[in-house]
């Protein structure tokens, strides 16, 4: 059996965002030779998210909108976590909801992803380098 890992780095410019990360996972799963496995993709922070969704521009906003109203960033000071002297409370919340890691299954050498599928990165603390972890296993 083989075995490829790869961390990818993220650093977004705001303080949430959704970065389809699909093309990076196909490029390290052609680099892993694999033909028939599976690939697990984690967020390695906890407050960063990964997950499959739709890449649609209207979604992805929709998606902002309703974790913004789950767990509002603001006012910081309603949550107990933050009186540890950080803001990101929120941002764990909205981590939990959305997930941590996905697992794909690999299928004559290509990831087994459904019409529209794709794999996303969700930053909700966003401002500082933070990666994910690619793990690739089979044969």
């Amino acid at each position: 059996m083989r075995s490829h890992r790869k961390e990818l780095w993220f650093e977004t410019k705001e303080r949430r965002a959704y970065l389809n990360i699909t093309p990076q996972v196909e490029a390290e799963l052609r680099a892993s030779g694999v033909r028939e496995g599976l690939c697990l993709v984690n967020a390695m922070h906890i407050t960063a998210s990964v997950y499959i969704n739709d890449d649609e521009q209207g979604l992805l906003a929709d998606y902002d909108e309703w974790l913004e109203r789950l767990a509002p960033h603001a006012p910081t000071s309603k949550y107990r976590h933050n009186r540890t002297g950080e803001d990101n409370a929120d941002a764990h919340m909205k981590r939990q909801v959305m997930g941590r890691e996905v697992v794909v299954a690999i299928t004559e050498g290509r990831l087994d992803l459904g019409p529209w599928e794709q794999i996303f990165y969700g930053e909700f603390d966003g401002r500082r380098r933070k990666r994910v972890l690619v793990k690739i296993i089979g044969e």
